[in-house]
């Protein structure tokens, strides 16, 4: 299955007279890794939830593959996206391999042989299958939380701050592990991260939102030579700003 191609056209979503997301369009080719960035209540988690119909868009419309995800029914849209957020809803009585194959269970297919090879894929032991959540660790309850997203087979995978409750060893860890699984699977992936760095490093492209308005969707090269604007600025400004005082205190 070919990586899908995600598009928001003109999407807005309002919650009484505040504009949550204003007008975005942005186009997502198949096989993009595109991180979403901007400031809290900068609308990002909101536009990504639109994928999926966890949030619907007042006007405008969501594409994958050039079809509404509103066309359809919302369950059967779900089996074919992946979504892994920062509150990870593992369910704590079930095991980790009821977990990752509860998807594959409600739409009747047979998960005998998936969940080991979904184990190895997150770089979890076999072992691990029979334990629940509350043994593990918050990173490797989010590397469960991924293979249970991809278990369905979903080419198209959203993260919405999954990174966010790890300590930055591990955050670091998980991320490169995104980054292969991205190019090992051949998918389509969206990042919501208020991370400046962390795009930069993992995204192909990083799209910056601000007051519910899409301001920039640069590389991150295009980026770093100062592109994108004066609220894409001040967020490349964090981590060079960091990287500065880290050099200066290893003089």
């Amino acid at each position: 299955m070919p990586a899908p191609a995600l598009a928001f056209e003109d999407v807005t979503r309002r919650y009484g007279d505040a504009a949550a997301v204003d007008g975005v369009s942005l186009a997502v080719p198949g096989g993009a890794f595109v991180a979403l960035v901007g400031q809290s209540g900068s609308g990002k988690s909101t536009l990504l939830k639109t994928v999926n119909r966890l949030v619907e868009p007042g006007r405008g419309r969501v594409l994958i593959d050039g079809a509404n995800v509103a066309d359809g029914p919302a369950p059967l849209l779900r089996r074919r996206v992946g979504y892994v957020f920062q509150h990870l809803g593992l369910f704590p009585h079930l095991t980790v391999a009821e977990n990752i194959a509860i998807g594959l269970r409600i739409a009747g297919r047979r998960n005998e042989n998936r969940v080991p090879a979904l184990l190895d894929l997150v770089e979890l032991p076999s072992a691990f299958a029979t334990r629940l959540p509350a043994a593990l660790s918050g990173g490797q309850r989010q590397r469960v939380a991924i293979a249970r997203a991809l278990a369905p087979g979903a080419k198209l995978l959203l993260l919405d701050e999954a990174f966010g409750a790890l300590d930055p060893v591990t955050r670091n860890a998980l991320g490169g592990a995104i980054r292969r699984l991205h190019e090992e699977l051949g998918l389509t992936t969206v990042l919501v991260t208020h991370d400046m760095a962390e795009a930069l490093l993992l995204a192909d492209r990083v799209a910056v939102m601000a007051a519910g308005r899409l301001v920039a969707n640069l590389t991150p090269a295009e980026l770093l030579a100062g592109g994108g604007g004066q609220e894409a600025q001040a967020l490349v400004a964090v981590p060079q700003a960091q990287a500065a005082r880290l050099r200066a205190l290893a003089k």
